[in-house]
Order: C-alpha cells, then sequence, then structure tokens
C-alpha cells in the first residue's frame, strides 16, 4: 500500500524500531515517543524521558516506514509516554489497522487511569488499540520471564476482547 502523504500531523518521538521482535506479538514496527513525566526508577528507555528531547516528525514519514516493509505483523507505540500524544498517534493507529496490522500500546498508566481522565484524544486512541501493557515499570517487581512486560504489576490488556465482553480481559496471565 503506498503513503497517501495527506497526513503532516506531527508527533515528537525519541525513535523507530523498524522489525521489533520484544514489543509484541510478530514483528513490529515500534515507534518510541518522546516525554514521560513518570521517572520510574530502572526506566528501559531513560533517553525518551526529557519533553524537549527527540525529534519531530509526522504520521505520514512514520507509515513510510511502515510500509517499506511488507512484513511486518503489527505497530506498536511505546515510550517515553504515547498518552502525552494521543490525537497525533491517533492517525497512525487508524492507518495501521488499515493495513491489516494490529495496534500495541505500552503506557506507565493504568487502564483505570487513562479511562478516568475522561479525554476525547485518550479514549479514542484506546478505542483504536488491539492491545493495551499498562502500568508504570517497578524494579522490585522485575521479572524476565513475562511476557511484553518488565514487572509484575504491568498488565498486557487484551482491549479488544475486553470492548467485546465489557470485562478486562487479559491477553497474558502471570506464569
Amino acid at each position: 500500500m503506498s503513503v497517501s502523504n495527506t497526513d503532516s500531523t506531527e508527533i515528537r518521538i525519541a525513535g523507530i524500531a523498524r522489525d521489533s521482535i520484544v514489543d509484541g506479538e510478530g514483528i513490529r514496527l515500534t515507534v518510541f515517543t518522546q516525554g514521560c513525566p513518570r521517572r520510574c526508577p530502572g526506566c528501559h528507555n531513560p533517553d525518551t524521558q526529557p519533553m524537549d528531547g527527540g525529534r519531530i516528525t509526522t504520521v505520514d514519514a512514520v507509515l513510510q516506514d511502515l510500509d517499506a516493509n511488507p512484513l511486518l505483523t503489527g505497530l506498536t507505540l511505546s515510550g517515553g509516554e504515547p498518552f502525552l500524544q494521543p490525537a497525533a498517534l491517533l492517525p497512525l493507529a487508524r492507518a495501521a489497522h488499515e493495513r491489516g496490522l494490529d495496534v500495541w500500546s505500552y503506557t506507565g498508566y493504568t487502564l483505570e487511569e487513562l479511562r478516568a481522565q475522561k479525554s476525547p484524544a485518550v479514549d479514542a486512541l484506546l478505542d483504536e488499540l488491539d492491545v493495551l501493557v499498562d502500568g508504570d515499570y517497578r524494579e522490585e517487581e522485575r521479572d524476565l520471564t513475562l511476557h511484553f512486560r518488565g514487572s509484575r504489576n504491568q498488565r498486557v490488556i487484551d482491549l479488544a476482547a475486553t470492548r467485546a465482553t465489557g470485562r478486562l480481559t487479559l491477553l497474558y496471565t502471570d506464569e
């Protein structure tokens, strides 16, 4: 699928991993957003924390990366904190779905905290996600045996199933 070059929505990013196998199931394009106020001790991506770091790119530029790899199975929004830029990331998530890819996001917030914000942009991005890995990283709960998360307090939430059933559904439970 070719890029339409019609979405110049700006996103502040720290970088992009073009063929990640650790940021969700399958082969993924991972967008590391820039900026995070949480400052979790032991953060896996401390360079993404400063709000004014990274660089500005556009949805179209990221879509060019997405379209360049026909082996991709999904898009992952990571950080920093993606939910600081929900309106900018929403068209990217929608475009990934239009391409038949699934969309995951990591956040230091819990799903409950995100919903409590009552932000239309946050809610719209949540509605577009297939999987949400939520919760702050906690060194004292670090566990390298967990699927797609670093500490036991974090959850891998199947948002599609959660929306369908009305009940919180985890993709992976504690192993």
